[in-house]
């Protein structure tokens, strides 16, 4: 969004996806589903709401526009920010509609194995050991300030919530509490981890269990005076895959009414035969008795 020329098409940044505009830009890794993130004009608006309505109808149809106010001149869509928070969403299941926003994991996982190690996440910590190219990052310090994991019906929800990211940060650490929420791991390998202490190399790295971008979401970020973050929640909510009932065919109601037909007596057919030759049975003319 912003002031651009529009003769000129937009260049893809690989593998980064920018979000805000001119003062400052949210970057998230692209394939990164995003709630609730701000986009930064160049002028103040007026007229929000009949704005608001012109953009949703020049977006396509997977981003939506849902208001539009007024900032500072010096406002820095990045900078300003105090706080983001993503989510993570582990299928237990199988699902055809959800597919792109979750990680079906098939083996069981043990949510209180899990929540017992991101315990150890929340403090300032040295990610050097989840982060890409971490030579190339100006620190690889962050203060996390809240871990949470919950069940939801068919999902597993993991958010993170720190005052920044780096590079792939959040699907290393979710890679790795899968592995500990799958026995593999041990719940006090993670704060070894932070430490900077690799595990054995039979063990394996967090960049090999780095989670896919499917289940991952940029649930919010938030500025001075923003209202804090609400109860964990499914961004796209799975059930729990349903145990059928046994099939019972439901019985009419007038065959239901109707009375069962009497079984035939034995010989029925014999007696209306011999009644053709009963006394006082009148025969035809001309036709002999028999």
């Amino acid at each position: 969004m912003g002031r651009s020329d529009p003769s000129q098409k937009a260049q893809p940044r690989d593998p980064l996806l920018l979000i805000g505009t001119q003062h400052g830009l949210q970057v998230a890794e692209r394939g990164t589903f995003q709630f609730g993130v701000a986009a930064l004009f160049g002028r103040a608006l007026a007229l929000q709401g009949r704005l608001s309505e012109a953009i949703n109808e020049l977006l396509p149809h997977d981003i939506h526009l849902l208001a539009v106010t007024t900032a500072p001149e010096r406002f820095h869509a990045r900078h300003a920010a105090v706080s983001r928070s993503y989510v993570y969403q582990i299928a237990t299941r199988r699902t055809a509609f959800a597919k792109r926003y979750v990680w079906w994991i098939k083996r069981p996982l043990d949510p209180d194995r899990m929540a017992l190690a991101a315990a150890r996440l929340p403090g300032r910590h040295d990610f050097t050991l989840f982060c890409e190219r971490p030579a190339e990052q100006t620190s690889t310090l962050v203060v996390v300030e809240r871990a949470e994991i919950a069940r939801a019906e068919g999902l597993i929800l993991v958010r993170l919530a720190a005052s920044h990211f780096l590079w792939k940060m959040v699907r290393r650490i979710v890679g790795t509490l899968v592995e500990i929420g799958a026995g593999r791991l041990d719940p006090d390998a993670l704060a070894g981890l932070l430490a900077g202490d690799p595990l054995a190399k039979s063990a394996g790295t967090p960049a090999e269990w780095t989670a896919p971008p499917s289940g991952l979401f940029l649930e919010r970020v938030l500025y001075p005076g923003d209202p804090p973050l609400g109860p964990l929640e499914p961004l796209v909510p799975v059930r729990e895959e349903p145990v059928p009932e046994p099939i019972r065919l439901a019985e009419r109601p007038d065959v239901a009414r109707r009375p069962a037909a009497a079984p035939p007596r034995p010989g029925a057919g014999r007696d209306r035969r011999d009644q053709r030759g009963a006394p006082g049975r009148t025969q035809p003319a001309g036709r002999p008795r028999r």
